[in-house]
């Protein structure tokens, strides 16, 4: 079990690292919400780290996908069916962010060999279709976390305060996807709900990380009791 820990640990680590330098080092330097030609010519004239930026994405992806398992493994002596549950939706969401990365595959091929402006209204359709398929996948992120969370507060043998956590990320996940999706005047609003979102989702999965980590690598043996 201490290795499944350590996996796991490393596993979110590498998605954070992955995910943060993609997303903002790269995306949200390169987009201008207010100009999408502006946004293109970017794309074009940093195509290189937009290509750093998909490989960012791909790596997150890999790991994610890593995690399915991995916290079904940790969490199953817990309830087993319930595990499952918290692993469908992990699942659901890793497999609309790979859809949503082929979008973005499109956009990198799309502005590889163009010199012009031309292109703008592709570009501006394909990064709307990528954004909308990962905010599902980010709803379907956060029933998992509610499950996740769930289960953390049931366990014998994780802190009931990571559990509590987890379930405010949550909530931040569900709140800022169904604004995304459903407010038309979304980006008035953008700075505060990303606030809400990333400000639980941080202190909730970065917490639960740095468990799995010291879990892992600690020479105590890693002790689960089932009830």
């Amino acid at each position: 079990m201490k290795q499944i820990a350590k996996i796991s640990g490393v596993a979110y680590i590498m998605i954070f690292l992955a995910g943060f330098y993609a997303n903002f080092a790269v995306l949200e330097n390169l987009i201008d919400s207010d100009d999408m030609q502006i946004t293109t010519v970017n794309f074009i004239n940093n195509h290189l780290q937009l290509g750093y930026g998909l490989i960012g994405f791909i790596i997150m992806l890999f790991f994610d996908v890593l995690l399915v398992r991995s916290l079904f493994d940790l969490t199953k002596s817990i309830s087993k069916n319930i595990s499952y549950l918290a692993s469908f939706f992990r699942l659901l969401h890793a497999v609309f962010f790979g859809v949503a990365l082929f979008k973005f595959l499109e956009i990198y091929q799309l502005t590889r060999e163009s010199n012009s402006t031309n292109i703008q209204n592709s570009v501006a359709e394909l990064l709307l279709d990528f954004e909308k398929l990962w905010t599902v996948g980010l709803l379907f992120f956060g029933v998992h976390l509610i499950v996740l969370g769930y289960l953390a507060i049931k366990s014998t043998y994780i802190p009931k305060t990571l559990g509590v956590l987890l379930l405010l990320a949550a909530i931040g996940y569900i709140i800022d996807g169904l604004a995304k999706l459903f407010m038309s005047n979304y980006s008035d609003y953008k700075d505060v709900f990303e606030v809400i979102v990333i400000m639980p989702s941080v202190i909730g999965e970065f917490s639960l990380a740095v468990w799995l980590l010291i879990k892992g690598f600690n020479k105590k043996q890693f002790k689960i009791l089932t009830t």
